[in-house]
């Protein structure tokens, strides 16, 4: 169920909010994804929408309600802000996908991107989770956190202490066909005022034309982006 209260219906709540946001969901399908008993399942999802944190399409499956949009609206995300006035500018440098990732355990979630207007692209929508096992953006955040999280994350990545250290000590991440086969992306650390390393900001693009070393071409743009993150911080 990933991160636990320890309060048992909220938290199967929120897995019921996370799975209609993913896709739309009937009954049986929000059933087999989250795992509960369709009884429960049925109550939780009845409610939320109760509460127009659920709503339903035209074929009577579950969907993100309007109420979500409306918190969401009224929720101040400094880290959020200051990269939207940051990404457009990196986008228009690089010509590919840019995006700003937040660790949330063992998953990284996007909370801010800038796409090309047109061509091929690496696509992340914002409040997409993926996992922290891969990905330069994963490495990133990885090689920054605390020692006992790193040791939890590093128990099914594809990367190593050894290469987070060199990820710390560069100051940047690359990875070529690690999330996604054809896809490589760059990445760079956000750090706040206190130095403390709260986001990780990152390019990504077909290898054909990225190419499997990135960092190459585009690390100095991307730490300077990050820099300019955090300095509106």
């Amino acid at each position: 169920m990933g991160n636990s209260s320890g309060i048992g219906v909220l938290d199967k709540s929120v897995l019921v909010l996370q799975t209609a946001a993913e896709r739309p969901c009937n009954l049986a399908e929000l059933t087999d994804a989250t795992g509960l008993p369709r009884a429960t399942a049925h109550r939780l999802a009845v409610g939320l929408e109760t509460h127009r944190l659920l709503a339903r399409d035209g074929a009577g499956r579950w969907i993100p309600g309007p109420a979500l949009a409306q918190l969401a609206a009224s929720a101040h995300d400094a880290v959020r802000d200051a990269a939207l006035a940051v990404l457009p500018g990196l986008q228009e440098i690089t010509g590919e996908s840019v995006q700003l990732y937040r660790r949330e355990g063992a998953e990284r979630v996007c909370v801010a991107a800038v796409e090309p207007p047109t061509g091929l692209r690496d696509t992340v929508p914002v409040g997409m989770r993926l996992p922290m096992s891969a990905g330069s953006a994963a490495r990133v955040l990885a090689a920054y956190a605390e020692p006992d999280a790193r040791a939890n994350l590093l128990s099914d990545a594809v990367y190593t202490d050894r290469s987070l250290a060199e990820v710390r000590r560069r100051g940047w991440a690359q990875s070529a066909g690690e999330r996604a086969d054809g896809v490589a992306s760059v990445s760079a650390p956000v750090h706040d005022a206190d130095g403390t390393v709260v986001a990780a900001v990152s390019v990504s693009g077909p290898i054909d034309r990225m190419g499997r070393r990135p960092g190459e071409r585009w690390a100095a743009d991307l730490v300077a982006a990050a820099q300019r993150i955090g300095t509106r911080l």
